[in-house]
């Protein structure tokens, strides 16, 4: 799992698996969003597989699917809302991290001004 740190405790990964919430689990990770709409691609898992996987770990797991092309800035302000009452750390996820890493960015953007 590669990991890019987005801000303290808050980081972006490619899509996870249950592997990786395992691994998550063990290095202190509290939260998980997935960014990504089921069936996106072949062998994606399930969001909700992923859920009670990550329920089972003890850990709080969010479905907040994103248009990859059309992060608006009322996308972005319900995100940030989201990832804001998660407990940290967080890792937010995407099928390549990008599209997290952009409504993170848009989300922060707004946020500052």
């Amino acid at each position: 799992m590669r990991v890019l740190e987005l801000a303290p405790q808050v980081f972006a990964s490619g899509q996870l698996f249950e592997a990786d919430l395992k691994l998550a689990a063990k290095q202190g990770v509290r939260s998980i969003v997935n960014n990504r709409f089921d069936g996106e691609s072949p062998g994606q898992p399930p969001s909700a597989d992923l859920a009670r996987v990550a329920e089972e770990l003890g850990m709080t797991y969010v479905h907040f699917p994103v248009e990859p092309k059309s992060i608006d800035e009322e996308t972005a302000r319900s995100f940030e809302t989201v990832c804001d009452g998660l407990e940290r750390p967080l890792i937010v996820f995407s099928r390549s991290g990008a599209r997290s890493t952009r409504i993170w960015e848009k989300a922060e953007s707004i946020y500052d001004q």
